[in-house]
């Protein structure tokens, strides 16, 4: 029979389909097996209006089989197969969809979904085929034909014998080359897995020979090879089944199987949404932090599923960054695919998923928080750092989803508080929600800003993160409470404010004279209303604070000149104050070395590096030596 030639701009067209599209090989089994599914679809959807017609589920599969020997692979199904002018029409012309005409031309029914929409998919065997058979029989006709092509030069229809109704792909692999392995195409395991990774939960069976070992009858140490008939695909995803049906060990299992994590998860949650945009997902918050979650190369996002068949191993537009350590999966009919179904257009059901998704992890969250406080403080203790990147990122836009999930150290409580548990247990006369910043809660323990607030008995935060402080700017306030860091300038706490100003007033000289001879380090040398024990501290003022100046200037592309607005602050009731009284009086020059000294130890309680260690320790010697 005379070759045919493609009806679309054949091999321009043809070369796009193949190397283009697809940006995995392994992607053309997938296709074919999908469109398996969808020939027994349509079987199924006959029946529905053919009386004469008897679909018996148990009676269609779709079934792989590997010959090494002359390098063929074959995916048949028994579904409805093709006459002779759905060949021609269906597989002579590229981008031509069997399925979508179907589609078009028949009222969908409930329970029938039809995958291949694009008529592309077929094509992505010649990916790696050097030729294509189909063998084909429809439903209802006594004969079979045979399509036939070695890619964009054309194809033959010629008719042949096939005893039942359905259709066979039959691909010969090709040659490996210098860069490409083929051979894996024809490895049984390899094709085992491939089934497994995307086709698992196609509804209809997926079956193979396989060759096994068992023991020979009569003997201990023999075994003999056998060939059995398997199953390859799960069929029915465990997030379409009723989740009555299902126990926590399912759910735990499934994750094992998925390899979502090495530990069973803190929790999981199980969706099923019907409406406009319908979808099922199962969600997993894990118990431990993977080994690469703070580095570039963790990838975040769900698998998605469209109708059972996988087409992203990671979505990440499905979840915010913050929401990054969430795994599980999503399956949706309703959303809109591109051409090779391996990535998404951008539309409304997807942005309609990825919102519901957001909602509902808050919503575990919060349930995990009240009603299983000791894995919610698990589970803070291993992502709390990304919910706080994620209150600080994009100004502040994610506030309202993320504070009340937020955890802080409390120092009356000893563990970690809620925002709203601390405003729960504010004093009636308390102003502000007052927070202390150090390396760790031993640190702040020591601080001497943090005195006075504990005196008067206000509870405080610890912030021991990076990023505490400037996730806590950009909340700005919670439940109209604003935040007070223990070293700013005005803490506006309960203190004898004449005895204060009368201090500043009568040392005002020896504050000013300090201030010249620290030469623009601080902004102001002045009595402390917040020091009891301690000598000297720094307090400061404006927007960045001292933790914040330390935090940016450790950041490797620092430009160097973020500094903080520092103020010395002096406790007029320490001894050392008489020391700087006498030294005003009778030695300036030992009163420069003391400021010196005095803001040097300043800059080192708060973890400060300070400008020449060898200067200061110079300046100790002698203050001791005199």
């Amino acid at each position: 029979m005379a070759k045919k030639q493609f009806k679309s701009e054949s091999k321009r067209l043809l070369d796009l389909m193949i190397n283009s599209i697809y940006t995995h090989k392994e992607i053309f089994l997938r296709e074919l097996i999908s469109n398996a599914s969808d020939a027994i679809d349509k079987s199924y959807y006959k029946s529905l209006t053919d009386n004469s017609i008897v679909f018996n589920k148990d009676d269609f599969y779709i079934r792989i089989a590997v010959n090494e020997d002359e390098r063929t692979l074959t995916v048949s199904d028994t579904g409805i197969g093709m006459t002779k002018e759905e060949l021609d029409s269906n597989l002579g012309t590229i981008a031509k969809s069997g399925s979508f005409d179907f589609k078009e031309n028949n009222e969908a029914k409930d329970g029938v979904d039809i995958i291949g929409q694009f008529g592309v998919g077929f094509y992505s065997a010649f990916m790696v085929a050097e030729k294509v058979t189909v063998i084909s029989k429809s439903i209802g006709s006594e004969e079979a034909y045979k399509w036939e092509s070695e890619g964009a030069d054309g194809y033959t229809i010629t008719s042949c014998t096939k005893e039942k109704t359905g259709t066979e792909i039959i691909m010969k692999i090709k040659q490996n080359t210098e860069g490409e392995d083929y051979d894996e195409y024809l490895d049984v395991y390899n094709i085992k897995s491939l089934v497994k990774k995307y086709s698992n939960f196609i509804k209809y069976p997926i079956k193979m020979m396989v060759k096994k070992r068992k023991h020979k009858e009569g003997t201990e140490n023999e075994y003999e090879e056998y060939m059995e008939d398997e199953t390859l695909n799960s069929m029915v995803p465990i997030w379409r089944k009723n989740k009555s049906e299902l126990t926590q060990e399912d759910y735990e299992n499934f994750y094992m199987e998925k390899h979502f994590g090495y530990e069973k998860p803190l929790r999981y949650t199980h969706v099923s949404v019907e409406g406009l945009t319908s979808y099922n997902s199962i969600l997993y918050i894990p118990a431990k932090v993977p080994f690469d979650f703070y580095t570039k190369e963790f990838e975040k996002g769900l698998e998605l599923y469209s109708n059972g068949v996988l087409i992203m191993n990671k979505c990440g537009d499905l979840l915010p960054d913050y929401f990054g350590f969430v795994q599980g999966l999503v399956d949706s009919a309703d959303l809109s695919l591109n051409i090779s179904r391996e990535t998404l257009q951008h539309d409304r059901q997807l942005q309609f998923i990825a919102k519901k998704i957001k909602e509902k992890i808050k919503s575990e969250l919060l349930s995990m928080l009240k009603d299983d406080r000791d894995k919610y403080v698990a589970f803070f203790e291993s992502f709390g750092r990304t919910l706080k990147y994620g209150m600080y990122s994009e100004w502040g836009a994610n506030k309202e989803t993320l504070q009340d999930l937020l955890m802080f150290y409390s120092s009356t409580e000893k563990k970690l508080a809620t925002l709203d548990e601390y405003v729960s247990r504010m004093k009636e006369d308390q102003k502000y929600i007052y927070y202390a910043t150090g390396e760790s809660t031993a640190k702040i323990d020591k601080l001497p800003q943090t005195e006075i607030v504990a005196d008067n008995g206000y509870e405080i935060l610890y912030f021991t993160d990076e990023i505490d402080e400037f996730a806590i700017k950009v909340l700005m306030n919670y439940k109209e409470k604003e935040f007070k860091n223990v070293s700013s300038a005005d803490m506006d706490l309960k203190t004898d404010e004449n005895e204060n100003d009368e201090n500043k007033n009568e040392n005002k000289d020896i504050f000013e004279f300090m201030k010249e001879a620290l030469d623009g380090k601080v902004k102001e040398v002045r009595p402390s209303k917040r020091l009891k024990t301690h000598p000297v501290c720094l307090a400061s003022e404006g927007e960045l604070s001292i933790e914040m100046e330390k935090v940016l200037q450790s950041m490797p592309d620092n430009p160097g000149n973020i500094h903080a607005e520092k103020i010395l602050e002096i406790n007029t009731n320490h001894e050392m104050f008489g020391k700087i009284k006498n030294s005003f009086e009778n030695d300036k020059d030992k009163l420069k070395k003391l400021s010196s000294v005095l803001y040097n130890q300043a800059l080192l309680i708060e973890g400060l590096q300070i400008e020449d260690p060898v200067q200061y320790a110079n300046d100790v010697y002698e203050l001791i030596n005199n």
